[in-house]
Parts: structure tokens; sequence; C-alpha cells
């Protein structure tokens, strides 16, 4: 992995495009009856097409063996070394909303959730309440009073919300109180150093009244905190790359990790099909487009093998309408794998498929977890896929004498 700074100093502003397609959660496991992944049972005749006309492989978001979340997976994928520059999901989730954090704030992801009658969770996503049944559960939460701290509670999708805490000392090495599993109790928050004690008992005050708030709420009666995160200061895409980066997206996440590296956010209400209408109204004017697919992920988290090969096949059919422009470059992969059959995230590599007039094609013929596996990319770190379409876009000039 080359580091940013000698990115920096080899990166040239040209005219040539590049769109990284990322299809959220992409990478699956073989359904037990069929022996095929998501990926392999879809019908794609188009990204099997531009598969035997480009190169594929395989990448790991962070690390070998590690399952990444969406933050890291997606710096990864933009270059950015996860664990030189972590990001909070709290901040993320500010950012995506256009919450305007101070310097000094500190910033959680929340879910609504459901706890069963002994207090173990029974569902991480309250059933996947709607927006609006957030945005009023968030206004009575908006109404607790915390000595000392200023609170902001925002709606942000679904079950998703945001929490701020704005006073002095607040520092955001606190644990998680998500567990990330069903069948337990939510988790107490715990200070991860000793100078952030006094920030777990608030969260914990915050939590604890909360809870009672919620208690009359049927499928969301308690709440799940993670990613307690400040503002970071990292280098945008602008500066590293010399691109004019923008970003299409639908869900507040990912403009959030698009706007913390520098990417103009274009907002996208539909899906695939509106999400690519964006693309070519906008096609003049940048010269990297970061598109994202979020159902992928969804359908894998919930366990729904063939709602995830719906929306793959779904994506595949729009992508006539980014193959008539014509880019330089185009990348096809995912942040993380999430297999349906795992109902999460998981650590197994995601396929990579890179297409551009410069790249020497191997001999996939399809685009799977399969035919990626032995494609000419090989087995690489995410972070190397910004330089290779970099290249490919003509965009780097040659490092050293």
């Amino acid at each position: 992995m080359i580091a940013l700074e000698e990115i920096r100093q080899i990166s040239v502003a040209s005219p040539s495009k590049i769109v990284m397609l990322v299809i959220d959660g992409l990478g699956g496991l073989p359904h037990h009856k069929t022996g095929k992944t998501e990926l392999e049972t879809a019908s794609t005749p188009h990204l099997d097409d531009l598969a035997r006309n480009g190169i594929c492989g395989l990448s790991d978001p962070v690390s070998p063996g590690i399952t990444p979340g969406s933050g890291p997976g997606h710096l990864a994928l933009f270059g950015y070394d996860p664990f030189r520059f972590a990001i909070g999901r709290g901040v993320l989730e500010a950012l995506g909303i256009g919450f305007k954090l101070r310097e000094n704030d500190l910033a959680a992801r929340g879910n609504f959730c459901t706890i069963d009658s002994q207090g173990l969770i029974a569902d991480r996503r309250a059933g996947r309440i709607t927006t609006d049944k957030c945005a009023e559960l968030c206004e009575l939460l908006g109404q607790i009073q915390l000595e000392g701290v200023d609170l902001f509670v925002q709606p942000v999708r679904d079950h998703r919300f945001l929490l701020v805490l704005r006073g002095e000392h607040l520092p955001s090495e606190v644990s998680d109180t998500d567990p990330s599993r069903t069948g337990v109790t939510p988790s107490v928050a715990l200070a991860t150093k000793p100078e952030a004690k006094h920030t777990a008992d608030i969260l914990n005050e915050f939590i604890g009244q909360a809870e009672g708030i919620l208690a009359g709420h049927r499928s969301a009666n308690m709440i799940l905190l993670r990613g307690f995160s400040k503002l970071p200061h990292i280098p945008s895409m602008g500066e590293i790359y010399k691109l004019k980066a923008v970003a299409i997206a639908r869900y507040p996440m990912y403009k959030g990790l698009a706007k913390v590296v520098g990417m103009e956010i274009l907002d996208a209400k539909g899906g695939i099909e509106q999400e690519l209408r964006i693309l070519a109204d906008c096609y003049s004017e940048h010269d990297f487009f970061f598109v994202h697919v979020k159902e992928t992920d969804s359908a894998g988290e919930d366990g729904d093998f063939t709602r995830k090969v719906r929306v793959i096949e779904e994506v595949d059919s729009a992508l006539p309408k980014l193959l008539n422009l014509k880019p330089d470059v185009i990348i096809v992969t995912g942040d993380h794998s999430t297999p349906a059959l795992l109902k999460g995230h998981s650590w197994h590599p995601v396929p990579v498929l890179l297409y551009s007039r410069w790249c020497r094609p191997d001999k996939a013929e399809g685009f799977s977890e399969s035919a990626c596996v032995s494609g000419g990319l090989g087995r690489f770190p995410a972070v190397d896929i910004m330089p290779l379409a970099m290249a490919n876009a003509l965009k780097l000039t040659k490092f050293g004498a």
C-alpha cells in the first residue's frame, strides 16, 4: 500500500472519468441447496460481460479475517487506511443528515430496538420502524435533561437516530451499548480510558431515562448506541487525487462518509435507476463518481437470500445506463460481505471488478466470488483499489526516477 502523501505527489488532474459502483454487502456464502452465493445465483449478463472484458479479484476491506463496519469498508475503498483514519459512526450519521457538529461535540449512532419481558434484545432494529415513527420517538427523547450537557436527538432513517452531546470535557473513549446480537441485554456504556468515565456516566443516565420513556412502546421500547466519536481531520480526495468527486447515495451514513473525504453530495430518493440518471445529469461536471446501493446489505442482514439476489439483478439491469456514458474506468465492488446465511457483515473477501481500456483482461467468464478468486487482480487490500483506478484512468505519473 502506497501512502497518501506519495499518491498526492504523483496524481494529476485529467478529463478521464472514474465510476465506483459500490453494491453494499456484495459478498455472500453458498446457499446450502444450490452451492451458489447470492451473486452467483443472480442473472447478471451485463456485469458478466464487463468482467469478461475487465479484470477481477477479491479484496480485504480491513485485513484478512477481520469483519469491517461500513465506515472502515468505505474509507478503504476511497484509498484511506481505515486504521490510520478511523471515523466513528456517530460523526458519519451527523454529517449524513447535515447536522452542524462543533469541534467538541460527541456524536453517536443510535438504534431503536425491541427488548422482551426479560430485558433481552429481541430485535436490534425494532422491526425497522418507519422514519416518521423514529422522528416521533426522537422528539420524546430530546426532552431528556442532563446536567451540564446540551442534548440533540435527530432521526436518521427507519430505526436509526443520531445522538449528540454538547458540553465540556466529553472524551469519546466509551464502549458501545449495542452488543450486535439478540438474546442478550443491552450493554452498559463503559469508559475505555479513565478520563472518559464522566462521558460514560452521562450516557448511562440518558439510556436509563430513555428506557423509561419508551417502556410503553411495543416494538421500539429501548435504544442501542455505538460509534461514539468527534469530528476528524482528514485530507480530501481533491487534495490527494486531484479529483472533482461526487457521491450519489440515498442513506445518510454514506453521504457522511463521502462528505468527510470532500465529495460533493447528490441526494437520491429512489433506487439504482434514479441514481444512474443523476449520474448522467452531472457527468460533465465531475471526474469521480461514487454510486452507492444499500439494499443488498439490508437484505443480507435480514437473512433474505432471495431479496439480495433480486437487488443484484436490478443493479445489473440498470447497468446499460452507466455503460452508455463510456467512463474511462468502472469499478464494481462492495464495502464488505454480508452473507444472508450469517445475517450480518462478515470477514469474507469482496468481489472486485475493474474495467478500463488499459486493463489487462484475465480469464474470468463472469462476475462472482468463484470467478474472482482466480482473477488477475488476485486477493489484495481494498485500499489499493483507488490507486488501480487512478492508474487505469492515466491519472498517476511515474514514481521515482
